[in-house]
Order: C-alpha cells, then structure tokens, then sequence
C-alpha cells in the first residue's frame, strides 16, 4: 500500500528534526578542531597572509584531516534533510515550485559542503601543504565552496521550505518570518565575493540556520487531515 493511502495517513521518512540535529552536530564537531577559544592555533581567514595560512596547514594536518572528515559527514545528513523536508511538503499536498526550489538549494549546499570538505582533506595531504602557491589556491577553492557556495543555496532551501509552509499554513508564522530572513542575508552573503566586508553575512546564515532546519524538521506536520 502506498504512503499516501496508508491507514495512519502519516508520511514515512526519517524525522526530519532528528536529521537536523545530526547534521548540526557533525558539523560543529568538525569545527572544534580548528577554531580556538583560547587564542591558539585556528584555521585561517581568507584576509590572513599566504605564509600564515601555510603554517597552519603544515602544523596541523590532523586537526585538518579531522574537520574535513567530520564535515563530509555532515553533508550526508543534510542532503537526506533536504529529500526529506521536500517529500513532506509533496505528501501535505503541496504541489508548488517552492518545493523543488528547496530541493535544488538543499542539495546544491550538501554537494557545495562535501567539495570543501574534500579540497581540504587534499590541502591536509602530506606534501601538498609544502607548496604555498598550491595551498593558497585549494584554500580559496574550499572557502568559496564552503563560503558563499553555502550560503546562497541555503538561503534557497530556507526560502523554498518557508513560502509555501506559510501559503499553507504548515510552520508556526515565527519560524516563517525567521526563516525569510535568513533567506534574504543567505542570498545576500554573495556580496562576500565583490565586497570583502559582507562575510560577516555567510556566518550570519549558517548558525541560525542550525536553529531553523531544527525547528523547521520538528515543526512540519507528518500527517495530512
């Protein structure tokens, strides 16, 4: 018997709020190892000079290895977030190019993730860090990926998850409007590639971004009336 027609009229699929969490878990678990709170060693910004962020990568290739492999991971979840979220949204009879609009950001931000994350499995590779033109190369490669190349098709996710949930009443209106605005600052943070000083906006949508696809994952009904 099919989903749609099943006795509980209740979509099947994984929870999507339980999803959420372990894709925000993996993912801040990788940045453990290389963000500092006590003013160490931390992986470098892009407005740092090419022999300080050499000398990371060549002091610290596990810290590395460790990151990049725990935030692969973190893409799986996503991607399965994303399938999930959109398929919902199908079975409550939402048939919208929101929908698909969600489908395309969500999985254009866990391949966009997995990249970055390989590029720096590679930078950590024995050798490669040894070659400063190499390295700085890689390093921009991952961060554009992992930069704006998250942020703008999360935006996209967000924004194709919340418009139709409010057309249809499917999301309480705070997590509607939160959501619209971490869409806005999503598509936004593409000003990061002409305009140094916009950066601010990639994390501005990553980390309430945890809060929302959470929130959102728990919030969206799993059963039609």
């Amino acid at each position: 018997m099919s989903t749609i027609n099943s006795p509980n009229n209740k979509h099947a699929g994984p929870n999507p709020g339980v999803v959420a969490i372990v894709y925000t878990l993996l993912f801040n678990a990788g940045l453990y190892f290389v963000i500092s709170f006590t003013g160490g060693p931390h992986f470098p910004g892009p407005w740092e000079s090419s022999e300080t962020i050499a000398a990371y990568f060549q002091g610290h290739p596990t810290a590395v290895l460790a990151c990049a492999f725990l935030q692969f991971g973190a893409a799986i979840p996503l991607g399965i977030f994303t399938a999930t979220m959109v398929s919902r949204l199908q079975f409550l009879g939402v048939r919208v190019a929101g929908a698909h609009i969600a489908l395309f950001g969500g999985l254009m931000t866990a391949f966009n993730m997995a990249a970055s994350a390989l590029v720096l499995w590679v930078m950590a590779y024995p050798g490669i860090a040894q070659d400063p033109a190499v390295l700085r190369a890689l390093y921009y490669l991952t961060f554009a990926l992992g930069g704006v190349g998250f942020s703008v098709p999360m935006g996209l996710l967000i924004a194709g998850l919340s418009i139709p949930a409010a057309f249809f009443k499917l999301l309480p209106k705070w997590l509607v409007v939160f959501g619209l605005v971490l869409a806005v600052i999503g598509e936004l943070s593409a000003l990061s590639l002409v305009i140094p000083k916009a950066l601010f906006l990639i994390p501005l949508t990553r980390f309430p971004g945890f809060i929302w696809l959470i929130g959102a994952g728990f919030a969206l009904p799993k059963t039609r009336d």
